[in-house]
């Protein structure tokens, strides 16, 4: 009667070596230089592709994962991506970089600028991709999200492109940064003020600007790799028309049913941006839209996006994998 025992304790040793083995696959990330019309700049992006992509002649769905205010192409790699692409065989994610523009195409340049953002991820990183990798280049096999900043990129621009993307989203989103701008811009909320600047000797003042204007080695992007330069210069709206026309609750009821993305929406319970998630997903819920929305503790940190990310992966993939017909439209009949 004790004979099973050992064998059930031996597959259950295969299974969590198993299980170890695929958190642990981890494929290879690649850095991409390209020019970009969009912005008159050689631009980088980050790539991770599947492990049987050089060995296979398939064609593969595209997650592109965008960044926050202050951070570069490089940040979603330190937050797990490698890893949990590993957990896929067959999905390529891209990571591209836009300073700190908030992905939107300024009204107004400055300093002999070309500030068009919002096309340099639609036109220009989608189409350098889709050129130079097997892709699925439609909608059903694109996806996009990001974090903060990011996750008001990823909304906006999948609601001002929807024919683009399949599913997108937002993790820890900044989602009313337009709504606040158009506010301002009405008169119907004061100007964004900075609060009262803390008292800094000459030294640490120095210092301050000394590293706002030290290139980061990391990004290695001629003429934008410092805070200093990756700061745009110019007006982001100069209209309120202009910022609603990039507002995610604005653009949320200019978008048929028919060609509505999947939405995704996450943030930390410790996060003060959770509130403006919600006001959206309330928007979501009044207007019988579906989504899936998840909410967990944590902060606006790395170590919720690094878990974060593997939601996220996990459903924005599996809504492409639908949509490209490779899942059960409905339940087998019983036999």
């Amino acid at each position: 009667m004790n004979t099973p025992r050992p064998v059930r304790s031996s597959l259950l040793t295969v299974l969590l070596l198993t299980l170890a083995s695929a958190v642990l696959a981890q494929e290879p990330l690649s850095t991409v230089e390209f020019y970009s019309p969009a912005v008159d700049r050689t631009m980088k992006y980050n790539i991770v592709l599947p492990a049987e992509y050089e060995s296979s002649n398939e064609r593969y769905p595209v997650l592109y994962l965008l960044h926050g205010l202050t951070q570069n192409y490089t940040a979603w790699g330190g937050q797990g991506v490698p890893v949990y692409t590993g957990l896929f065989r067959d999905l390529i994610v891209v990571m591209p970089d836009v300073g700190n523009s908030w992905y939107i195409n300024f009204a107004e340049s400055g300093g002999g600028q070309k500030n068009n953002w919002e096309d340099h991820i639609i036109q220009d990183v989608v189409g350098h991709v889709d050129a130079n990798y097997r892709t699925i280049a439609r909608r059903e096999g694109r996806a996009i999200t990001g974090l903060s900043m990011g996750g008001f990129g990823g909304l906006s621009m999948g609601l001002r492109h929807p024919d683009m993307f399949v599913s997108i989203g937002s993790t820890s989103g900044a989602i009313s940064y337009a709504r606040d701008a158009a506010r301002r811009l009405r008169g119907e909320a004061p100007p964004r003020r900075g609060g009262a600047a803390p008292q800094r000797s000459a030294e640490e003042q120095a210092a301050r600007e000394a590293r706002r204007n030290t290139p980061n080695p990391r990004i290695g992007i001629e003429g934008f790799s410092s805070q200093a330069e990756r700061s745009q210069e110019g007006r982001p709206f100069v209209t309120a028309e202009q910022a609603d026309a990039y507002d995610p609750f604005v653009l949320i009821h200019q978008v048929s049913a028919e060609q509505l993305p999947h939405i995704y929406l996450d943030s930390g319970t410790e996060d003060g941006l959770i509130r403006v998630a919600r006001e959206f997903a309330l928007v979501l819920f009044e207007n019988d839209i579906p989504f899936d929305f998840m909410q967990m503790p944590g902060g606006h940190n790395g170590t919720y996006w690094t878990q974060s990310i593997g939601h996220i992966m996990s459903i924005q993939y599996e809504v492409m994998r639908r949509a490209l017909g490779e899942r059960p439209a409905r339940a087998p009949r019983n036999r």
